[in-house]
């Protein structure tokens, strides 16, 4: 008769979920100095409370985004700010250079492991994250939801490195393949359209972030109210700034009130009053 003591069978539970979900190539940050290079000027976004220069909040971890340590694939992709309670994440940042020539990768859900050290007879193998596991089988009518889209991806390598759980939320199915599909094309084809570098690159700063709602996924994962995007660029052949932003409640779709372009200035005001006060997304020239 096989007998397994408990601290064996925890080692195995945790060697299941690993196996269940590969692990990603990213790295939990002091500070978003190591890749502040996604955000506009190098600035990360001011929201008091969650994001502040001035105090640290340890439920909220921040990610430089890699996929490759090494080779063609190595080198930071994007960064996240991550809820650890909530277990999705505040927003992911990134630069928009032009998509890529490359079809949507198919590969499998990626975790953070510097977010759940290993511990022997732990009971909860990854309690600050989710996994796999959190969006299978679920009731809500939801699906894995990407902040920063592979479509908006510069190179495959990239496209990947968005296929980690730290990048996604739970987003209603219907929201997911439909009106937020259709924000996302656009604003990819208003960006290729009106942002360009002085050397007549395509360069825009992306932000895509998530509300937290009332509900949550495997009672673990919460499932946002709301989904919020915006870009920043300059346009070198106007010699102007660029901004423009989108928000909309994450559930089934009315299809008789489709989401509309929105002012950055709209969307602080939205987030001020739907969820945290004086909220800073970009330096002053795109605001």
């Amino acid at each position: 008769m096989l007998v397994i003591s408990s601290v064996n069978m925890w080692l195995f539970i945790a060697v299941l979920l690993v196996l269940s979900c590969p692990a990603g190539r990213s790295e939990v940050v002091q500070n978003f100095n190591t890749c502040s290079e996604f955000f506009f000027k190098e600035q990360a976004p001011v929201i008091p409370g969650i994001l502040d220069p001035n105090s640290e909040h340890a439920r909220y971890k921040k990610i430089c985004q890699k996929y490759n340590f090494t080779g063609a694939g190595s080198g930071y992709r994007y960064a996240t700010l991550y809820d650890t309670e909530s277990r999705i994440p505040v927003f992911s940042a990134y630069k928009y250079t032009g998509n890529g020539d490359f079809r949507r990768p198919r590969i499998r859900w990626m975790i953070e492991p510097q977010l759940d050290p290993r511990v022997v007879g732990m009971a909860v193998p990854y309690n600050n994250q989710a996994i796999n596991e959190d969006y299978t089988n679920n009731s809500y009518g939801v699906n894995c939801g990407h902040l920063f889209p592979s479509c908006h991806a510069a190179n495959e390598f990239t496209a990947k490195s968005t296929f980690t759980l730290t990048n996604i939320v739970p987003q209603n199915i219907e929201f997911n393949a439909g009106g937020w599909n259709r924000i996302e094309n656009e604003t990819r084809d208003s960006m290729s359209t009106h942002c360009f570098d002085n050397n007549d690159n395509v360069l825009a700063h992306v932000l895509t972030g998530a509300l937290p709602g009332v509900n949550k996924l495997n009672d673990r994962v919460n499932i946002p109210s709301y989904m919020w995007t915006a870009f920043c660029c300059y346009n070198s052949r106007t010699s102007l700034w660029v901004s423009q932003a989108y928000w909309a409640p994450n559930r089934q779709e009315n299809h008789n009130e489709p989401i509309s372009k929105k002012t950055l200035q709209e969307l602080l005001e939205f987030l001020n009053e739907s969820w945290v006060k004086n909220v800073k997304l970009f330096e002053d020239k795109c605001n």
